[in-house]
């Protein structure tokens, strides 16, 4: 419940809003009207008089009709209604930066408006059609709306295909030149810029925040004179992310369903970090890349120890499956590298060109982890978070 909140309250601020308070509530199966039930709603309304808060976010996912009822309790004309894919729509919409970002992002926010054009205003009732009026004979303002909905969110689909269709010719360009493809996947705010910086000598945008960054940048990143690989820095994942997200980001998360490699940065400081793997796993699963070779990175290791010890771990199969680093103070990075190298090599050590042994953790000791995983994460199936600002 506390890294659920923890979660909200930096998405909150991530959105630029300021808390003002929290309510939480626990019930046995969501109230259908308000999902809240009335006495939650009262003490809702009397929170929201009392600070003056404008908006009102809900943890979960609302049913249109929850939203309208809920916005019509605590006040239609002062106080907006979000639930939580309404805050990371808005989060997105004010990261992206890239033509294709800002498509994909208006794309997801079209189809979650269709699911809110049923029966939402009294106005969408009202009948329009005639000799010089929009809208065919008999046809009601809801399909009206509904009709230019989807009008405009087929031209977006048709320019994202096209921006797709780049992409698989760039793909395509680095497999003829014999590249191994890496693709950095991952929590939001792991650190997954800053090990992609660290490790292409890149400059992409770092910031201490969810979603920073939601466009996919790709460099090349030197092993060795011998190793052509380049490594993909993608959009961050999250808790219950909206499936509308995954649809809409599909030609970006491609990049990691096409990898060769996959480095999942972890954060080891993060005390729900099992569950954010979790999360993380349910997502490459759901877009077809949970089968895909990978590593994973247990990053930010300074905030756990001042040391900063740098360990790497193996399977069963001898072959890499966690390194502990920071990218901060690029400790553990030259492991990760010569990790990179042995996959990308085929053998369980890295050879530089010309005879010169390059640093090889094939014969490395397999450290015990301090990053015990819990024997079961906490539910919080029935919960109710609120959040006001």
């Amino acid at each position: 419940m506390d890294a659920r909140l923890t979660e909200m309250r930096e998405l909150i601020s991530t959105a630029g809003a300021d808390l003002v308070a929290s309510v939480t509530g626990k019930r046995q199966k969501p109230d259908a009207a308000t999902f809240a039930g009335g006495g939650k709603v009262e003490e809702l309304c009397e929170v929201v008089a009392s600070h003056g808060a404008t908006i009102v976010v809900v943890d979960h996912q609302l049913s249109p009709v929850q939203l309208r009822n809920l916005g019509k309790a605590l006040g239609p004309d002062t106080v907006r209604v979000m639930d939580r894919t309404d805050l990371i729509l808005e989060i997105f919409g004010q990261r992206a930066r890239s033509a294709e970002g800002k498509l994909q992002v208006e794309l997801a926010s079209l189809q979650h408006a269709m699911t809110r054009l049923v029966k939402g205003w009294t106005h969408l009732e009202r009948q329009r059609g005639g000799i010089n009026l929009r809208g065919g004979p008999g046809e009601t303002q809801l399909e009206i709306d509904r009709r230019l909905v989807s009008e405009r969110i087929k031209r977006v689909k048709e320019r994202l295909a096209k921006l797709e269709r780049q992409r698989h010719t760039q793909r395509a360009s680095r497999r003829r030149g014999g590249a191994f493809t890496v693709s950095i996947v991952g929590y939001t705010n792991a650190g997954k810029s800053t090990l992609f910086n660290r490790l292409t000598r890149a400059d992409t945008y770092v910031a201490d925040q969810l979603f920073a960054t939601l466009d996919t940048t790709t460099r090349r990143i030197f092993i060795a004179p011998s190793y052509n690989i380049t490594l993909s820095d993608t959009v961050g994942f999250i808790r219950e992310l909206p499936h509308g997200l995954v649809a809409a980001f599909h030609a970006t998360l491609t990049e990691a369903l096409e990898a060769d490699l996959l480095l999942h940065v972890i954060d080891a400081s993060n005390p729900a970090c099992w569950q954010q793997i979790a999360d993380v796993e349910q997502v490459l699963a759901e877009i077809g890349a949970a089968h895909l070779p990978q590593i994973r990175v247990f990053n930010k290791i300074d905030r756990l120890d001042p040391l900063g010890q740098a360990s790497v771990m193996r399977d069963e199969t001898g072959r890499i499956a966690e390194v502990r680093v920071s990218a901060v103070t690029s400790a553990g990075l030259t492991e990760l590298r010569a990790a990179l190298g042995e996959y990308a090599s085929g053998v369980d050590s890295m050879l530089a060109v010309g005879g010169t042994t390059a640093p090889s953790i094939a014969n490395a000791t397999p450290a015990p982890s301090s990053i015990e995983e819990p024997v079961g994460a906490p539910t919080t199936q029935g919960r109710l978070m609120v959040d006001l600002v």
